[in-house]
Parts: C-alpha cells; structure tokens; sequence
C-alpha cells in the first residue's frame, strides 16, 4: 500500500560563484535547511529521516550538514549520483514516505566547488564515465576541451546534422535562461544579454558558447516531504504540494549500443523516466504548465524538449522558433533561470528545482510567475548516469 506524497516546505540559498562567499557546506545546510522547516512550519524533530545530497565532500558530510539542523538520532544517507544528486536525494525521501516507512522526511542538497571546469578527483582508478567516452570519441573528435561541453556539445552536432536544428536555436535558448534569471533573487547571474551577445561569446565547444554553459557554483536546497496523514494532522494544506508522479532510470543497453551522441548523454533515460513519471500521474506533457529542466548546456536543454515529448523527435528547434519555452508559449522552461543562469551546485540543483516548482504551483513566484499554473514538471540528470523526473500538481 502507498500513501500520497507532499512537499510541504521548501528551502534554498542564493547560488554563488565559488569562493565569492566566505561560507562553508554547514552554512549552506543550514540556511537552505531552516527556511524548508520554517516554510513547513515545523520543527526539525519532526523529521524521521534525512537524505543529504553532494557531489563533492567527504563520507558523511551529510551528517555534518544537517546537525546544524538538530542532533537527533535519525536515519542520515549520504546520496552522489553526479549532477542529478539533488533529485536522487528528493526520490529516496518521497520513497521512503510513499511506502509508508515514514511520515515526513527532509531531502537536502549542497555543493562548495572547486572554480573553474568539472574534472576528476581520483587519478588512480577508473573512471565512471570511461565507457561512456569510448563510444563518443570515435563519433566526435574531442580536442582538449573540458569533457562535460565535449560531451553535450557533440550531442548538438549530431542534432544539427539529423534534424537541421541551427547554433542560433542553441543560442536562443542560453539567451531565454540568462533573461529569466533577471527575476529571480537565488540565481548566481542576474544580467540579460542579448542574442548577439550569447553568440559572440568564447566559444567552448562549438555549438556551445560560454553563456550556453552551466557555471561551477556554490550553494543548498532542501524540501520537506510529508505523507497525507502528516499533512492533515499537522493542518499543512495551505502551502502543499503533492507529487503525483517520480521515477529514476539509469542508463540502458543502447547508451552504449547506439552510436548516438544523443543516447549516449542521456536522452534515452530521460523518455524512459518521462514515460514512467507520466504514467504513474495520469499526466502527459500537455497537461503540465510549467518545467524545471536540466539545461546544463542549450544543447541538453532542446534535446530534452523532445525526450519528454514536448516536441516530437527532431523538432525542438521548432518549438523554440515558435516561443512555446517561455512566457506567453505553450510551456514556461527554466523560469528561474535554469542551470545555465541560476547556476549549478551539484548537490543542490534538483532541490532547487523543487523549491521553484513548489513556489510556481503556489502561485508564490513574484515576477516569474507562470499564469495559471497547476501541474508542473522537473526533469534532473547526471551523467555515469541516472536521470529523475517528477510531476508536481496542486492537492485536491
């Protein structure tokens, strides 16, 4: 027997470029960790079990982070799933109060980053994505640059050279994130920038232009989940918001079967996870409003637009060209900036994409708010891989 779920409080600090803060992790917990309780309105006593999620830490980091919370004796997992850590920590809170194991648990994520490009931390063993590097050196030449753009950027390529999908697509959509981030006080960059401005920038890996790219960043996001029991007894109806469907998948035989930069990046886990998270909501991608997705570069972003069945297979770059990703189109994408401008602490990403999904279906946005929004939809992936969607709407 299952129980519905809810996120009854949400939590975040503003993103960060590294080192431009004097802070550290337990900071980040803290503050992202006591708004979601104080948004709850209720005391960290309360929560039966903690799932802390970074990328970037010792082991139990995770314990550390939420004692500045309280010291009470509970169940605290430390979570790394690469960048969709967040939403992994996010799916073992909503399992564990779907099952019925518990009836409220918190979900928290945090990153302090190193500056600059994403590299490895151990040069004396494997690495996890190796395999995933073997299948794409020989489809795009790779020559030096930093791996994630390499990656996602070549994934582009192969799109502009099945569909005709063109760099300016790209461009538009590193252009729409960085100009809804102007509204948005947590976001790491505040500035618009015009077209022009997106295309003339360094190039990284060519589609990709800098302003196309995710940022190293420092910062926290926390959510607190709660079973209907939960919420009637504690009269938390006013601010929940039920999460109707959620499913993780990892990667399949055709991520390395394919020779596609597409499916080797992940764009086969996330329709999989798409299918699955709609089916269990009832929902399909027209009956949702509003979406947080992973555009860690443009590139990923129009490529997800088709994997979760906004666009048919070949057709994002249309539904940019039509507007339908931003306010006044058939979906709002990335209102609050995204990865690309918000910035991307690992650890924190899908928690952030919670709280701001939390927030639209609230109608508590402020300047982002998207007109009538009643279901929403977050999508959060990290190579190696694992990717997470999950399906928001307002409680009956």
């Amino acid at each position: 027997m299952t129980t519905r779920t809810f996120v009854v409080g949400v939590g975040m600090t503003k993103f960060e470029k590294p080192g431009s803060r004097e802070w550290d992790y337990p900071d980040m917990a803290r503050e992202s960790g006591t708004k979601a309780l104080q948004d709850a309105g209720i005391p960290y006593d309360l929560i039966e079990q903690a799932y802390v999620g970074y990328v970037y830490g010792e082991s139990t980091s995770g314990q550390r982070a939420v004692y500045e919370l309280g010291i009470t004796g509970i169940p605290v997992v430390n979570v790394n799933n690469n960048c969709s850590t967040g939403s992994t920590a996010l799916f073992l809170a909503r399992q564990a109060v779907r099952s019925g194991t518990v009836d409220c648990a918190l979900a928290l994520g945090f990153e302090k980053m190193q500056k600059g490009s994403l590299g490895s931390t151990y040069e004396d063993r494997e690495q996890p994505m190796l395999n995933h590097l073997k299948e794409l050196f020989p489809l795009y030449e790779w020559g030096g640059e930093p791996i994630a753009p390499y990656m996602f950027g070549a994934a582009g390529r192969e799109h502009m050279e099945k569909y005709g999908t063109t760099a300016d697509q790209f461009a538009r959509i590193g252009w729409k994130n960085h100009r809804h981030s102007v509204n948005n006080p947590y976001a790491q960059f505040q500035d618009a920038y015009s077209l022009d401005d997106i295309k003339a920038a360094r190039m990284v890996y060519d589609p990709l232009t800098k302003l196309q790219c995710s940022p190293t960043s420092d910062g926290s996001g926390a959510a607190v989940i709660a079973s209907e029991r939960f919420v009637d007894e504690h009269d938390l109806w006013d601010r929940a918001v039920e999460i109707v469907g959620q499913s993780m998948v990892t990667d399949t035989r055709a991520t390395f079967e394919s020779k596609s930069a597409i499916t080797i990046i992940g764009a086969e886990m996330s329709a999989l996870a798409a299918r699955r998270a709609y089916d269990e909501a009832g929902l399909s991608a027209a009956d949702v409003q509003v979406i947080e997705l992973h555009d860690c570069f443009s590139t990923n972003e129009l490529i997800t637009y088709e994997a979760l069945g906004l666009a048919a297979e070949g057709e994002g770059g249309k539904l940019v060209d039509a507007g339908d990703n931003t306010y006044g189109g058939r979906w709002v994408v990335n209102p609050s900036g995204g990865l690309i401008s918000k910035g991307h602490p690992l650890g924190a990403t899908g928690l952030a994409q919670c709280a701001e999904l939390t927030w639209q279906l609230r109608g508590k946005a402020d300047a982002r708010q998207v007109e009538n929004a009643k279901a929403a939809l977050q999508h959060n992936i990290g190579l190696g891989g694992a990717a997470v969607v999950t399906l928001y709407k307002q409680p009956n």
